[in-house]
């Protein structure tokens, strides 16, 4: 038989009002209580009714996470960062929608709107590059629905995860430079997005710290997906001088470039050096293997959920949190040819 909530607040010897305010996680509840609910919870195996829940509290306990899939629907990183917000959601027994939406589509707002009105979301985690993009956060904040952001540009006063990805993409193309290339270009990421910005700012510190020129021929625009690295590599191959090393905002595209290496005869690392970012499962996937940033993505999601519960709960506004970087050298890069 179902157990009820009842049969809960029986076995714990506390009222069944105490037992949904443990449920909705209200602040009112003594933490010795709380314990022995949840505890009670786990051991009779209770699972509350998603819509008696909801109703109890005039709340539907559902977080959607928004994600453009205008180039990228099978990214690495949004599945890792969709797993982190997963975790989240299940340890507060909240629910999670992944709502796909086209940035340059012309239903953009009417699909927000329908998002909100249909769904009753409690609040949004949103990626990138929707985490830069105004007619969606102003969409959010018309509707009052709370929302948290991964890796925004504009970091004051926002709810969410962040890394210092410009230190981060100098520190490896530092690594780079200390190999002994001089030859090193960059494919960006999506115009205008925040670790894009970044990550070429980042390129551009190393190169002036090290005292070598800012070829603008070397910077070549990509859109964060496995094609545009393969385009953007073939460009940088029809150049005079070819770069000795290349390093891609993001691990797709720097498998793009792996590929682009290979249908032109080269050798990685023999004849090209290459480096991504984020350390996405496709890094070590990869022959040989790449060297990249670790961007601890699946706990960027997880975080940037738990700091938009917070706010939900009433404990608090909800913080920026940010999280360290590693270098991830592996036999993508070596010395220059």
């Amino acid at each position: 038989m179902r157990v009820r909530l009842e049969d809960v607040a029986r076995a714990t010897g506390v009222s069944p009002k105490t037992v949904s305010r443990v449920l909705n996680e209200e602040s009112s509840v003594k933490d010795s209580t709380r314990q022995r609910v949840l505890a009670a919870m786990e051991s009779m195996n209770y699972r509350p009714s998603p819509s008696a829940r909801g109703l109890a509290g005039s709340r539907s306990f559902l977080v959607a996470m928004l994600y453009d899939n205008n180039n990228n629907p099978a990214s690495t990183y949004l599945a890792e960062i969709q797993d982190g917000v997963l975790d989240a959601c299940d340890a507060h027994r909240y629910s999670m929608m992944a709502c796909p939406l086209r940035m340059r589509g012309q239903d953009f707002i009417r699909r927000v709107d329908a998002l909100v009105s249909d769904h009753h979301i409690d609040g949004v985690i949103v990626t990138p590059p929707l985490t830069d993009y105004p007619a969606l956060l102003k969409r959010l904040q018309e509707h009052g629905v709370p929302h948290a952001s991964i890796s925004p540009l504009h970091r004051e006063g926002t709810i969410g995860v962040c890394m210092d990805e410009q230190q981060a993409a100098k520190a490896l193309v530092t690594h780079l430079i200390e190999l002994g290339h001089r030859r090193i270009a960059h494919i960006v990421g999506i115009a205008n997005h925040g670790a894009s910005r970044w990550r070429l700012a980042g390129y551009k510190e190393a190169l002036a710290t090290a005292g070598l020129p800012n070829d603008p021929d070397y910077v070549v625009q990509g859109e964060f997906t496995f094609g545009s690295g393969v385009m953007a590599a073939r460009q940088l191959f029809a150049l005079p001088v070819c770069p000795t090393a290349i390093f891609a905002a993001n691990d797709d595209m720097a498998a793009g470039v792996m590929w682009a290496a290979n249908e032109r005869g080269l050798k990685v690392p023999r004849d090209l050096s290459v480096c991504g970012f984020d350390d996405t499962p496709l890094a070590t996937q990869l022959w040989p293997p790449l060297t990249t940033v670790r961007q601890p993505s699946r706990e960027m999601g997880k975080l940037a959920a738990l700091q938009l519960m917070e706010k939900l709960r009433g404990r608090g506004t909800g913080l920026l949190v940010q999280v360290p970087y590693s270098l991830e050298l592996r036999e993508s890069t070596s010395v220059a040819p």
